[in-house]
């Protein structure tokens, strides 16, 4: 806290470390103790999910998620994970939902090895899963978006330090999840965390923040409710503090299904809750332990360069003729309040990339941004600080690397977990089925009704792919029919964020998997047909359309039994042979 609090107004938190070769050395001697016998294996399934380590469908290899608070990445932490994704992993990595990293296919004896490697670039696998505070994610954009109330990082990082590794950091009922926000836009789904900061400022320009508690999806979907209208920033500790003691003194323990803090207000009423939480508040208060290691007034600034310098200029054909280059820029890159500069997402089909184009990407940075990234929770990467006139320059680097793909965030950018590719409790290959479809909307372009509207797929109801807040949400599941397994998946409508407050689908039905680009062109027709007028949006029309409108629209698509199966039916996405679940209720890596 002290390297943090001497930065203050001068040099950018999100800089500093996470990581810690303790948590290593601890996790080595544990490892040795379940190895000898000395620890169940449960006592050493819990301890390792704390750590990042998660079981895959496939046996003996493992998943291993690193943390990534607030999505920021230096060019050194890229190269950091495309050397663990090529030489521990299989060359590959994801980008999640909360803006994390994973790696797949990595053996248990490569796990030492490769949280050394992290923690060298102060990256940490602590808490990334289990029962803890999971990482908190930020706007992508923070900090140069010219419509955000202020920069929330220094917020967010300074929580995400003064829990990290606390007493009760790593002990809780179940996993919390929190979230800071400086826009209006939803661009970290605020509503559907534990825990949420929106950003506001008083009339006399105190910077503070709503915030929201309670939020969650998988079996209970809830939106945040209304904590704090008002938090001034400097009690932002002290609250966060009351609000862990709260639900790791009232969550449930016996039953890790109902044990999200959302939970403890549905058994409570969220007034006793409330009541409960300002008890304990001044409790904290009192204690004077949780106080911001920076002024609120003037926190820290993150360093920009003086002005754009632009590396290299490309060809005034390109920028002038090339339509791809274009489109691409339209959906793309964005405006800094920042005079000069540009923030460039690059999109990652389902948060998927190799470990060449992570090394790739960290040349990018430094060549053409000020050296470092950010992730988006649509699986994205952000560059930011490009010098607008390099931004050419840029797209003929990304294309050349197949890295120019269009559509960052918009309605064919398909957001989807990994699915039983490699999750042990997935029941569909969702993330096949994500490739399905990005190929099938490859044209469709971003037509205007189409803004703000997504696509969401998650392999089971655990919602990783956040599916419960898409426009046309998918969650995987399977029937019987005939005696044999039938890959399906829930299709839902009308889920999204409108400023504070999360919009969750309504079930259409169960949808063979194999249908999947047919109920999406009927879903697309009947919007086109039915919307009250040509400015009517597809996430407006789903959100008011009566159901049993959109439920004709697809009948015959959900309506299958033994005499209309083909049996390509029963072959889920990305497979060569019949369906067959797996599943296992052991680790959810959500």
């Amino acid at each position: 806290m002290s390297e943090l609090a001497a930065a203050s107004g001068t040099y950018f938190p999100g800089r500093l470390g996470f990581a810690t070769t303790a948590d290593i050395e601890e996790f080595v001697s544990t490892l040795e103790r379940y190895e000898k016998g000395e620890l169940s294996a449960e006592e050493w399934r819990a301890f390792r999910l704390l750590r990042g380590v998660y079981h895959q469908r496939q046996s003996d290899v493992q998943m291993l998620r690193v943390k990534v608070p607030q999505g920021i990445l230096s060019a050194t932490q890229l190269r950091a994970l495309a050397l663990v994704a090529a030489r521990d992993g299989d060359g590959q990595c994801d980008v999640t939902t909360r803006q994390n990293f994973q790696f797949h296919n990595i053996r248990l004896a490569h796990i030492e090895r490769a949280m050394y490697t992290l923690a060298d670039v102060g990256m940490t696998t602590r808490e990334a899963c289990g029962n803890s505070i999971r990482t908190v994610t930020a706007c992508p954009l923070a900090g140069v978006d010219p419509e955000e109330v202020f920069d929330v990082t220094p917020y967010a990082d300074a929580f995400t330090r003064y829990l990290l590794r606390g007493p009760l950091s790593s002990s809780l009922p179940r996993k919390f999840k929190v979230a800071f926000e400086g826009c209006h836009r939803g661009c970290v789904r605020a509503p559907i965390n534990d825990l949420a900061f929106v950003a506001r400022t008083s009339p006399s320009g105190q910077p503070g923040f709503v915030v929201l508690c309670g939020g969650g999806t998988s079996t209970l979907p809830r939106s945040g409710g209304v904590l704090v209208d008002f938090l001034p920033g400097e009690e932002l500790l002290s609250l966060s503090e009351a609000v862990v003691r709260v639900f790791h003194r009232e969550g449930n323990r016996k039953n890790r299904h109902r044990a999200r803090i959302k939970w403890v207000i549905e058994k409570l009423g969220f007034p006793s809750f409330k009541e409960l939480i300002l008890v304990e508040w001044q409790k904290v208060k009192a204690e004077a332990i949780a106080a911001l290691p920076f002024d609120p007034q003037q926190p820290p600034v993150e360093p920009a360069p003086a002005q754009p310098v632009v590396p290299e200029r490309a060809s005034s054909a390109l920028a002038l003729h090339d339509p791809s280059f274009v489109r691409w820029q339209t959906s793309n890159v964005r405006s800094q309040k920042q005079p000069g500069f540009s923030a460039v997402t690059v999109t990652l089909p389902m948060g998927a990339l190799t470990a060449t184009q992570l090394q790739l990407l960290a040349d990018l940075t430094e060549r053409f941004g000020d050296g470092f990234a950010r992730t988006t929770v649509e699986q994205n990467i952000t560059l930011r600080y490009v010098p607008t006139e390099a931004v050419p320059a840029l797209y003929e680097a990304l294309a050349a690397n197949h890295l120019a793909t269009t559509g960052a965030g918009h309605f064919s950018d398909v957001v989807s977990c990994p699915g039983a590719q490699t999750c042990a409790i997935a029941v569909t290959t969702s993330r096949q089925m994500g490739r399905v479809l990005r190929q099938h909307l490859s044209g469709l372009g971003d037509a205007p009704g189409l803004r703000g509207a997504s696509i969401h797929l998650s392999g089971c109801p655990n919602g990783c792919g956040q599916h419960h807040v898409a426009t046309i949400g998918l969650q995987g599941g399977l029937r019987k029919l005939g005696g044999k397994a039938l890959p399906v998946y829930h299709l839902g409508v009308g889920g999204g964020i409108d400023n504070d407050r999360a919009h969750f689908t309504r079930l259409v039905g169960k949808l063979p998997a194999q249908r999947g680009p047919q109920a999406i062109d009927r879903l697309l027709s009947l919007w086109k047909s039915e919307r009250q007028h040509d400015a009517e949006t597809l996430s407006a029309f789903y959100r008011s359309v009566p159901i049993e409108k959109v439920k004709a629209a697809v009948e015959d698509l959900l309506d299958i039994d033994e005499q209309t199966a083909t049996p390509a039916d029963f072959i889920d996405h990305g497979q060569s042979a019949p369906y067959t679940s797996e599943s296992s209720d052991a680790e959810a890596a959500g």
